[in-house]
This record gives C-alpha cells, structure tokens and sequence, in this order.
C-alpha cells in the first residue's frame, strides 16, 4: 500500500494543482457572453425573417415524444405569430446579456423548442440547441448583472466547484465543436464531386441553392477555371480540418483558425444565404478558439467619454450623490 501510494499519489497531486490553478481562473467572461449573445440572434433572426406557415406545420409529425415540450408544440396553431413575437423578445433580452442565470433556461428551452418544430431546418438550430445545453452549467453560475463585464465582483464571484463545473462545460463544448468541424471535413472526401474538387461547381451555379445573381460577375470567371474551382471547393475541407486542430495545437495558433473560421462562415452565408447558420458557427468558434478567460477588450470606457465632474465618472461616493 505504501508503494503504492507513493506511486500514485504525484499524479494526483498534479492533477489536483492543475485543478485548483484552472478553478482559479473565472471562465464568466464577455467572450462566453459574445458566443451566447450571437446564438440568441441567429435564432431571434431566423423566427423573425421567416412566415410562420413556413416555420412551424402544427400538424405535421414534428410535435410528438419529448419534442412536443417545445414552446412551438405546447401552442394552437393561431397562437404561433403571437409565440413567435414573445420567443423573439425573449432572446432579444438574452443577447442583450442581462442576468444570464436568469435567461439560460429560457434561452435553451426557446432553442430547443425551435429546433424540434420546425420544419425547415438547416443545421444551426441544432447546433444551437446542443450549445446552449452544454452552456447551463457556466450561464446558471454566473452572477453577473450583464454577461458584457470582465468578470464577476470579488464578492460575488462562485466558488472553485462551480468554476470547475462551468470549465468542464467549456471543454465538452470546445470537444463537441472540434468534433463537429472534423466530420465535416473528413466525410466529404467520401463523395466523388468533394475528391475531385469539382463540389462547389454544382452548388454555386444551381439556380435554386446556388450563389446570388449579383456575384455572378465576380464567381463567374472562378467556377470556369479548373484551378479556381478546385481550391474554392477544398479550402474549405483545409480550413474544418484544421479548426478541428485547434483542439491540439498551440494556442498561439488559435486567432489565426477563429479568423480562417469566420471568414469561411461569411463567405457560406454570402453565396449560401445560410445566415444565421454563419452565425451560430461563429459563436462555436469563439467558444473553440478563443480563451474564455482572456476577455475582450472593451471598445470604449463610460467615464472616458462622460463630462468631466459628472458622477457618472467620478462614482456616487466623489460626486456627493447618496
């Protein structure tokens, strides 16, 4: 027992420093705050760009088992414009970043609802759906007023279990992303048109699902070009796979995949259309490939920009306000 407790007993000690050293960093930040605010647009855009009739068949089979807890289940078939204009203002709130303890249940149910009822689905909502679950744990445990503050008062702050709690959220999130851009590079070699080079071809000169008319000028010389066409078609297999090393590599790597990320989601959403699908990525890759607890800088200071002497600069105390 003795020689085994000398042989264990360094490896869990290392694990338990690398435990308290991570728990000692908060992961409430604004940059999990960015990722929770652009998945509450994607969702509160897609319900307000689209006619409900194309959005919800209430008699269709969509509302049935567990599915049929969904917001859009649970109403009559005339409520739905009403629902739909409630579930925006909703999400409206929570990507404003207010009380995140208080709008994560809702955020997910409203996500989850969506995912299962609609019947035009496109991928983000069920990203979407999948995210905002893993994401309880880190939201539930923020006690911040506003998700947009560096991190929580010393005060108020949670203690390391909940910090570890919202870290292991953070990595099943970062692991399930990784996942995710990896199958999406590697199943597409399966198919003859990816191999070859010549996918995009198809997609973008499709008259239903292709590229805009407007891009005609700029994709026309491109998609007439065997060499064009080849890499429009594999740099994006280049840029998931290698998203998906972000999981493994250094993390000085990491602002140069979240760019490569984001600029092949805005290109999908320019030619594709698939809006607020560019945008629930864009989010997983903030979550993937961004430290949660490094927070954005600020774009501005309030009491650099308010009148000199005002209390708002000075604070309540300074300006004799009680």
């Amino acid at each position: 027992m003795l020689t085994f407790a000398r042989i264990g007993a360094p490896p869990l000690a290392r694990i338990g420093a690398a435990a308290r050293l991570r728990a000692e960093l908060p992961p409430w930040t604004n940059v999990y705050g960015l990722a929770r605010t652009l998945l509450a647009l994607a969702t509160a855009g897609t319900l307000t760009a689209s006619p409900v009739d194309a959005l919800f068949d209430p008699y269709g089979p969509a509302c049935q088992g567990v599915s049929s807890l969904g917001l859009f289940c649970l109403v009559p078939e005339e409520q739905l414009g009403l629902t739909r204009g409630a579930a925006v203002a909703v999400l409206v709130v929570v990507a404003s970043g207010w009380r995140p303890r208080l709008t994560a249940l809702p955020h997910w149910w409203l996500t989850f609802g969506f995912q299962v009822s609609t019947v035009v689905p496109d991928g983000g909502d069920q990203i979407a759906s999948v995210v905002t679950l893993l994401l309880l744990p880190v939201a539930l445990n923020d006690r911040r007023r506003w998700h947009w503050h560096a991190s929580a008062p010393s005060g108020e702050a949670p203690g390391p279990v909940a910090s570890l709690v919202a870290w292991s959220a953070v990595l099943v999130i970062r692991l399930q992303v990784a996942g995710l851009y990896f199958q999406a590079s590697v199943s597409k070699l399966g198919r003859e048109e990816w191999a070859d080079g010549t996918a995009l071809y198809y997609w973008l000169s499709d008259p239903m699902f292709g590229a805009p008319s407007w891009m005609s000028g700029i994709l026309g010389p491109v998609l007439r070009d065997p060499l064009g066409v080849t890499v429009l078609t594999w740099g994006p297999l280049v840029v998931e796979f290698a998203v998906a090393m972000g999981l493994i590599v250094r993390r000085r790597a990491w602002p140069y995949l979240l760019a490569s990320g984001v600029v092949l989601h805005c290109c999908i959403a320019a030619l594709m259309g698939l809006t607020s699908f560019a945008v629930t990525m864009i989010a997983c890759l903030i979550l993937h490939l961004r430290p949660v607890e490094l927070p954005f800088a600020a774009p501005y200071r309030p009491a650099a920009w308010r009148p000199r002497g005002s209390w708002g600069a000075m604070g309540p105390k300074a300006a004799g306000v009680s």
